[in-house]
């Protein structure tokens, strides 16, 4: 990553002057107290506000000073201040290092794979790094492949203190050397020829060790011929065992799971994908920084953030949330990147920028959190500035398009299609959209609605949501 004339790292987000007053706005309209109403929230656990950007007042609004867990509509405020302080253009680096002589394709040495933070180094680019290599000309590594991850300085973090699901991919910590959302697809397909039950990886790490005791039954696909148990079984994440009974008239099914420590998985991939493509490894894997007299052998370009950003909204992904907040934290004050430079670097655009984020609590930047907070005015705030800002288009095309894609795909189909541009959020308790609502004169509006109450995310915030934005389109 280029660098930049490094600053002192501030502390939290300060408090910036409201370029508009909050006092006095309309309450909500009536089709959204009777959706309240209707699922039993009171006004006090709903804020929202509805903000006109070419102006900057709000014409609609309730409770939106309040702090609120936003769930994953902070992502909003991570993508927009990557955008604006990084560049579209930006990009993360995996490097290949080597120790040793090249000599007919024979690396007598090591070879050092580099991390540098790439959100999404999905298999099939992991695949491609490995092909380069091979393009190079190596073929055989005698010595170890070592794993470089210290570009990242990561406090210790369960990955199951969220809810108690450490291995689903949604809980993935970030890490350096990230590969693949460091995620195995397995499949489970009875086979009636041969009266098995067969347990497919993909990918299929080398060091990934599979116990399937699935027994293969007769009769009907139910009850006990139709339940699979799945458990991790070591430490490590390295062992995985399948017990239970499949009939042959199950059809196949498949679900995926977070394994290995990321290091191990980059190495048992690579490995499982360089014997793929013909090479061979002899060496074990260590985990530790390059070496000073490391040569470099392949620099590979992550996607640019404009796309990791659009990836990121339209789908919701923590895991690429956090790395974005990492890599904005480690332009800004240095390697190695951590969460305290990210919300620094953040706190100090937002006071550069004059953006009112009093109370602003970001913590990792995903929105799977539960100290995170923010108002409805703060995060509207941040998207009148998106609005206005050189990378508009880039941004307000990363939000899902209700009806269309992302997040929003299912929901508010009868809206005119390109109408509205939502980031949705959910975790236990708290439902929340933020985006834009063009109406069908051509006016677009900042709407953002927070909701935290324990009805809200099993459905009771999205019917408040669409009337809210009905509202928007018909009145407006």
């Amino acid at each position: 990553m280029s660098r930049r004339p490094r600053a002192r790292a501030g502390g939290v987000l300060a408090a910036a002057c409201l370029c508009w007053p909050v006092v006095a706005l309309p309450a909500a309209p009536v089709e959204m107290a009777r959706a309240m109403a209707a699922h039993g929230l009171s006004d006090s656990t709903v804020s929202f506000v509805v903000l006109d950007p070419e102006t900057g007042h709000a014409v609609a609004g309730q409770n939106v000073a309040t702090p609120r867990s936003p769930a994953s509509t902070i992502k909003l405020l991570t993508t927009f201040a990557g955008l604006d302080m990084l560049g579209p253009a930006f990009t993360w680096h995996t490097r290949a290092l080597i120790r040793g002589a090249i000599r007919d394709g024979v690396l007598d040495g090591d070879l050092i794979l580099q991390g540098g933070g790439d959100p999404y180094m999905t298999l099939e680019r992991w695949w491609a790094f490995a092909r380069q290599l091979r393009g190079l000309g190596l073929k055989s590594i005698r010595g170890d492949v070592v794993v470089d991850n210290t570009g990242f300085a990561l406090p210790a973090e369960d990955p199951g203190a969220f809810d108690g699901r450490p291995n689903r991919a949604y809980n993935v910590l970030p890490d350096a050397m990230m590969v693949n959302f460091q995620t195995v697809e397995f499949s489970l397909v009875p086979n009636p020829d041969t009266r098995t039950v067969e347990v497919l990886a993909d990918p299929a790490p080398a060091n990934l060790s599979i116990d399937n005791r699935i027994r293969f039954v007769s009769g009907r696909c139910s009850g006990a011929a139709s339940r699979v148990d799945f458990e991790v079984t070591s430490a490590r994440w390295n062992r995985v065992q399948f017990t239970g009974a499949l009939s042959g008239r199950c059809a196949a099914r498949s679900f995926t799971r977070v394994l290995l420590t990321p290091a191990e998985y980059a190495y048992g991939t690579f490995t499982q994908l360089w014997r793929e493509l013909g090479g061979d490894v002899a060496g074990r894997l260590r985990v530790e920084a390059a070496p000073a007299d490391a040569r470099l052998l392949l620099n590979f370009d992550s996607l640019t953030l404009g796309e990791i950003v659009r990836l990121t909204n339209k789908y919701s992904s923590n895991l690429m949330a956090r790395h974005i907040l990492l890599a904005i934290g480690e332009e800004r004050f240095g390697a190695p990147a951590t969460p305290q430079k990210g919300v620094a670097a953040i706190g100090d655009w937002g006071r550069a920028r004059g953006l009112a984020l009093e109370d602003l609590s970001v913590d990792n930047g995903s929105g799977l959190s539960r100290t995170t907070r923010v108002s409805v005015l703060a995060l509207a705030n941040v998207l009148n500035a998106a609005y206005h800002s050189r990378y508009a288009p880039e941004f307000m095309a990363s939000l899902p398009l209700a009806g269309i894609d992302g997040t929003l795909r299912t929901r508010m189909k009868d809206i005119p299609a390109g109408a509205v541009r939502l980031k949705t959020g959910h975790i236990d308790g708290v439902s929340g959209v933020a985006g834009y609502v063009t109406t069908a004169a051509g006016k677009t509006y900042v709407v953002v609605c927070l909701i935290n109450d324990v009805r809200a995310d099993t459905g009771a915030g999205e019917p408040v949501h669409a009337a809210l934005v009905n509202w928007v389109l018909g009145n407006l």
